[in-house]
């Protein structure tokens, strides 16, 4: 059987209510889930794109920001598990803006994921194709020409649009082979950054570190830091280091326990990931300190790729392994990365807010597979334009998904709060997990936003880059926005089921109780 389901012929029946989508229920446990949660996360490759930007900003008070950073995000997760328990659905962020504030919001929330995981798929083919030839030239007695062939724009395109291509046929396949390629993929780059630590520690112990810098107390301190903006920049960029948890939820469909595991998994992947980065963050920063020169995480020529540079002088003869392992973490982010945006369009086609061409199914794998291609066009393309836009091309990119990210976790937390607004004080515990976590959470994200969505507009903020006068980070913020309000404004007038609440509506269920 060829043909795909068209998932979108379940609508009718929904009565405003959410609807089941025909993807293969059951098919992820918890640890399948919290393993593609740290795949998504992809601590390799965000740390070695996330480490030096972040330094540039705050200093040694790195492991303080990535602490701050770590509090939103852990208040959101936690407001995104109650939603889950009452409305589990692939749309998470649109589904539930969409049943809190109306079709409208819901939207945008949706096109806010949406755009985060385009932008963040095409970051991760980039950072793939430079430790790809990085590997290379290290297997072939670290040929400088082998990997120079990264800095052609061509080469890289071109080999970024490989790596795209093979993850997007491991996504349209089944969940259990998703979850059967990252565990190699997962286990392998988590064990290198253990390493890479522990290495970094013995070289500190013998005298031999680049920078030997003492741990210090201060370092946890996030008033030690010079400027609020600085303080925002900076975490901003530790936010992005943790995204891609949600993607946990994305899944509620397909998991065992639809309920009570996504977001159990959400949780336990922010945690596991937090632990690992202050480890790794307080090995490097005291192997290599923060100055300017060589090594040195202030270094503003090794920034936009730490590991490249930190590789050789910790792991010596086995930097290699590094390589091998932010390629593994960018490789396995970039295939779990499709889960999230093509869940959300699949959502998005179910109920009407794209065209139905979204909501179909495969027959043969139950998952989305209309919009995965799409999700792999989109993030191509994005990748294409940019590579010949902007030669720093991570690095801006990087902040603009922190922008992004604010945009639609902030949404998806004050629409926790308002989903639950009439039941906050019904309990202690639902005045904390309806009401005060999520609520401190998108008002820091909103904070945020809006502090970076300012600072942005200077030319000399990211990579330096400009538009017209105006920074390319903020240029590229504005124009997703702005592209999804055109979208969203089409498509009202070509397809106003949604729009009108007809597909789904607004609703505040009792607390405990559930959407079926």
């Amino acid at each position: 059987m060829t043909q795909q389901i068209n998932a979108s012929a379940a609508v009718d029946q929904t009565a405003g209510g959410i609807s089941k989508k025909g993807l293969s229920a059951g098919s992820v446990g918890l640890v399948g889930a919290v393993i593609i949660g740290i795949s998504c996360i992809a601590p390799a490759y965000t740390l070695t794109g996330a480490l030096g930007p972040t330094v540039a900003e705050v200093g040694l008070q790195l492991p303080a920001i990535f602490v701050a950073g770590f509090i939103p995000m852990l208040l959101v997760a936690l407001g995104y598990r109650e939603l889950n328990k009452a409305m589990p659905d692939s749309g998470t962020s649109f589904t539930w803006a969409t049943r809190a504030f109306g079709p409208w919001i819901g939207w945008m929330a949706g096109w806010g994921l949406i755009a985060a995981t385009v932008v963040v798929l095409s970051n991760l083919a980039g950072i793939a194709v430079d430790f790809f030839y990085l590997m290379l030239s290290q297997i072939f007695g670290n040929s400088a020409e082998i990997a120079g062939l990264a800095g052609n724009p061509f080469v890289n395109v071109g080999t970024c649009l490989v790596f795209i291509l093979i993850a997007t046929w491991i996504s349209y396949r089944d969940m259990q082979t998703t979850q059967k390629v990252q565990y190699w993929l997962v286990g392998f780059q988590l064990i290198v950054l253990v390493g890479f630590g522990m290495m970094a520690f013995v070289h500190i112990a013998n005298g031999s570190a680049f920078d030997p810098t003492p741990v210090s107390l201060e370092w946890f301190d996030p008033f030690a830091v010079t400027s609020f903006p600085a303080f925002a920049a900076g975490l901003s960029l530790s936010i992005f280091i943790f995204w891609g948890w949600d993607v946990t939820l994305t899944m509620s469909e397909e998991t065992r326990g639809s309920r009570s595991t996504p977001g159990r998994a959400a949780t336990l992947t922010v945690i596991i990931v937090m632990v690992l980065y202050l480890f790794v963050a307080i090995a490097a920063v005291s192997f290599a300190g923060v100055g300017g020169v060589g090594v040195g995480l202030g270094n503003p020529e090794i920034q936009g790729n730490v590991f490249f540079a930190l590789a050789g002088p910790a792991l010596g003869p086995f930097a290699v392994l590094m390589s091998i392992a932010v390629l593994s973490s960018s490789a396995a982010s970039l295939q779990s990365t499709f889960v999230s945006p093509a869940r959300t369009l699949l959502a998005m086609g179910h109920y009407g807010a794209l065209p139905p061409a979204y909501a179909k199914v495969s027959p043969r794998f139950f998952t989305p597979g209309y919009a995965t291609i799409a999700s792999a066009i989109v993030a191509a393309g994005f990748y294409t334009i940019m590579r010949f836009v902007s030669e720093d091309v991570l690095w801006d990119t990087i902040t603009t998904l922190g922008m992004m990210i604010c945009f639609y976790y902030g949404l998806t937390a004050f629409a926790c709060v308002w989903y639950f607004r009439r039941q906050w004080f019904a309990t202690v515990r639902n005045a904390f997990f309806t009401f005060l976590f999520p609520l401190v959470g998108g008002i820091i994200l909103s904070v945020l936003f809006c502090t970076t969505l300012i600072d942005s507009m200077d030319p000399n903020y990211g990579s330096g880059s400009e538009i017209f006068g105006l920074g390319l980070v903020f240029v590229l913020g504005m124009a997703i926005l702005l592209i999804g309000v055109v979208i969203m404004l089409v498509q009202s007038r070509v397809r106003p089921a949604f729009f009108l609440g007809k597909t789904l509506s607004l609703a505040a269920p009792r607390y405990g109780e559930h959407e079926d």
